[in-house]
């Protein structure tokens, strides 16, 4: 599942007319350098989200061949990521299923560390999944990291600086969701509670990742990606 109906507040004035997942950092739009990852790991299908300007998305992705692209459509209501999942669980099936942000990417990674990511996925074991990056070296980290991992690859938090940020794709069970009542909630809590309770792990990804939250980003990204190039 690709989240893309996020109304990209931080990204303003340029997602007043523009959605976010279709800003372009060195002339790729995000959500494609998402759907492109997935696609050359072997997804056959991506279900994408949309609220904000959605029209403009669902013209974008209608142009794709792969990954086959399902709309689940929020006009009617921004259901946040949680309640995003849940309305699209029809789509979903009773599978584990990858979930992507499209606000970063890796620099020529991405489909190899997605791989990285369904190699180390063990359902006995883990509810959720998360490939990470490293809060030193990557672009576009203007905070003190996310996690770190133990011996074993469990997530752990812990005050001060982690060396680990979430890089925005992971693996999930649907089950997690099935017979959540409200419609509109955040999927940081599910995270939180897969750790708890010991079954919420972490996979460093390889590679640069690029974090473009805002316009100043975009910038920052492509001089990245110059100087690297």
């Amino acid at each position: 599942m690709v989240f893309a109906a996020g109304l990209g507040a931080r990204m303003r004035p340029l997602t007043d007319v523009t959605p976010k997942p279709l800003a372009r950092v060195a002339g790729k739009s995000l959500i494609d350098y998402t759907l492109d990852d997935l696609a050359e790991c072997g997804v056959d299908r991506a279900i994408v989200n949309v609220h904000h300007l959605a029209d403009q998305i669902e013209a974008h992705v209608a142009t794709r061949i792969a990954p086959r692209i399902a709309i689940s459509d929020e006009r009617a209501a921004l259901l946040d990521q949680g309640g995003g999942i849940k309305k699209a669980l029809p789509h979903i099936g009773e599978a584990p299923f990858f979930i992507c942000n499209t606000d970063a990417f890796w620099r020529g990674a991405g489909a190899k560390n997605l791989a990285k990511l369904a190699a180390a996925w063990r359902p006995e074991d883990m509810d959720i999944a998360l490939l990470l990056a490293p809060t030193k070296g990557s672009v576009g980290v203007d905070w003190d990291g996310d996690f770190d991992l133990d011996a074993d690859g469990r997530i752990t938090r812990r005050d001060g600086a982690k060396p680990f940020v979430y890089s925005g794709v992971g693996i999930v069970k649907p089950a997690l969701f099935a017979g959540v009542e409200p419609d509109i909630f955040k999927l940081a809590p599910f995270f939180f509670a897969a750790a708890a309770k010991g079954r919420l792990y972490g996979v460093a990804g390889e590679g640069l990742w690029l974090h473009v939250g805002s316009v100043a980003a975009i910038d920052e990204a492509e001089q990245r990606l110059a100087s690297a190039a």
